[in-house]
């Protein structure tokens, strides 16, 4: 359509007499004596956030964006950014908006290497779509047998990394690999895979057993795709489709991909996963408490597969914890897997495999919703657990106290994160099953007892009771000597000998009684001794 063309006329009057009435002074400004609307260029601040928004903003958005003026419209646009992704329309807090900076944080310490990890081709994918639910890691690169799709053959490899997700907006299905060919940690999205083949360009090295030559590959090197599959996903067209789909910002979502979608998944009721979940409560100090999440399941359940010559089952675990507000104020996504060699598989699956998350809570009420899904087969278990983080106070109070399968404490040098309490990696048995001849851990902590002005130790009394079927069996004092204490807490950890004990029901139960205080506590766990 022709838009309209407005034409303004001046007339003119010219008088060659004398002028009936004087001319009025025209007070009209020249338009180019205006003054003029001067853009504002965005601070550090705004760029910094145009940059880490990038993997999800649309095309739309930065050309609105590019057309902003000052400061204060910036600020309302990235208000109504957040908001169009916001899940709960009716909340005060933005879930999305927090999850995503939770994952700017994760790429940053995982993905950096010389520049920030969320500029990387691995952290613009992990800001998107979130962890992968499975991960193959060569991160040294060396010997690789391809695949028979690639070829066959052996060969060796820059490092390297393929992520595999169930689903993403626009593909159900997506294998993406990374390559690293100069070794510096930088791995760059693949367009094909023969670019992590670090020896692809050496003449008559890591020949195929298919009989594609080398020239071929080269040229397919060059290319998107494999040209020599036949597999569907592996045609020129679908690497290009999803290349596109990849490096195209992330549509505004109309629910929340972080978590909101706990509750309705699909495959829950066809295809349940059980798992077992427990919680630790230990104060950290008089405001805040260190709880842990323990999550078991049983290895009868998981779908194990050879992966050179190792059986594997990989899980995906996410956790959400809100409080009695419904506000989210912690939020957990984790791929972990279990292993054992082809012999073991049959006695690994008895066994069980155990999950922890450690996170840091003020006292007060809250729930978990957690999800297990099983990466390979879809399985998929939910729980969603109310529980109450203790208020330890001033006064004798104990932790919680762990019966666990594993109690050992750790070095600085060989320590890691995941099921650490103090220097001591503390394995929580959820079931509270032991088999007998297996030792029966117990660790806890006891905080603000009073002190032995003479001793300079604590002065408590404390006993272990073994009990069966209520009736007690044996007792024990604690030896003070080899007790760690640090400031008011103290540190009691042992194994119990279940060799000596007849398979049934037992308790043990820790009996406190402060000799300044004149306070006393008690605290009790059951277990049961099967053959």
């Amino acid at each position: 359509m022709t838009k309209p063309i407005f034409i303004l006329i001046f007339a003119a009057v010219v008088s060659v007499g004398t002028p009936v009435l004087a001319q009025k002074k025209s007070t009209a400004q020249d338009p180019q004596d205006k003054p003029r609307k001067v853009r504002q260029e965005p601070d550090n601040a705004f760029r910094k956030w145009l940059e880490d928004v990038g993997p999800i903003i649309t095309s739309q958005e930065v050309k609105a964006w590019n057309q902003l003026d000052n400061n204060a419209e910036r600020e309302r646009f990235i208000e109504d950014f957040w908001d169009r992704r916001k899940p709960d329309r009716d909340s005060t807090e933005n879930e999305y908006r927090e999850a995503y900076y939770e994952r700017i944080a994760y790429v940053n310490e995982h993905f950096s290497s010389g520049i920030p990890g969320y500029k990387t081709d691995r952290g613009r994918v992990y800001l998107k779509y979130g962890k992968p639910n499975e991960v193959e890691s060569h991160p040294a690169g060396g010997a690789y047998q391809r695949e028979p799709s690639e070829g066959g053959g052996s060969t060796s490899t820059y490092p390297f990394e393929r992520w595999f997700y169930r689903n993403i907006p626009g593909r159900t299905g997506a294998n993406i690999e990374f390559v690293d060919p100069t070794g510096t940690g930088e791995y760059r999205l693949a367009r094909n895979p023969f670019e992590k083949d670090a020896l692809l360009m050496v003449p008559g090295a890591g020949p195929t057993t298919s009989g594609i030559n080398q020239a071929d590959m080269v040229a397919a090197a060059n290319g998107v795709g494999n040209p020599f599959s036949l597999s569907e996903q592996d045609s020129p067209f679908n690497w290009q489709e999803l290349m596109g789909i990849i490096n195209s910002p992330l549509p505004a979502p109309k629910y929340d991909p972080f978590g909101g979608g706990l509750t309705d998944t699909p495959k829950i009721e066809d295809n349940p996963l059980g798992f077992e979940t427990s919680f630790g409560f230990f104060k950290l100090d008089d405001n805040r408490v260190i709880t842990t999440i323990t999550v078991q399941a049983d290895n009868g359940e998981l779908s194990f597969k050879d992966s050179g010559g190792v059986q594997v089952a990989g899980l995906n675990i996410t956790g959400r914890i809100v409080n009695v507000a419904g506000r989210r104020v912690n939020f957990f996504e984790d791929a972990v897997s279990t292993t054992a060699t082809t012999e073991e598989l049959i006695e690994a699956r008895k066994r069980k495999s155990a999950y922890q998350k450690t996170v840091v809570l003020v006292p007060g009420h809250y729930k978990a919703d957690l999800m297990v899904r099983d990466t390979r087969s879809g399985a998929t278990g939910i729980r969603n657990v109310g529980f109450t983080v203790p208020r330890f106070g001033s006064e004798l109070a104990v932790s919680s106290m762990i019966l666990c399968s594993v109690l050992q404490h750790v070095t600085g040098e060989t320590q890691s994160r995941q099921f650490m309490i103090g220097d001591q990696k503390v394995i929580p048995n959820i079931s509270g099953v032991f088999h007998r001849g297996s030792p029966v851990g117990l660790y806890l902590q006891i905080y603000n007892a009073g002190t032995d002005q003479t001793t300079l130790r604590p002065a408590l009394e404390v006993e272990y009771a073994l009990l069966k079927d209520g009736r007690e069996i044996e007792r024990q004092v604690e030896d003070w000597r080899a007790v760690k204490t640090t400031d008011e807490r103290l540190t009691l950890s042992r194994m119990i000998d279940s060799r000596v004990l007849t398979p049934g029901v037992y308790a043990i139960e820790l009996r406190v009684r402060d000799r300044v205080t004149g306070q006393t506590l008690t605290q009790k766990e059951k277990f049961i001794v099967v053959p």
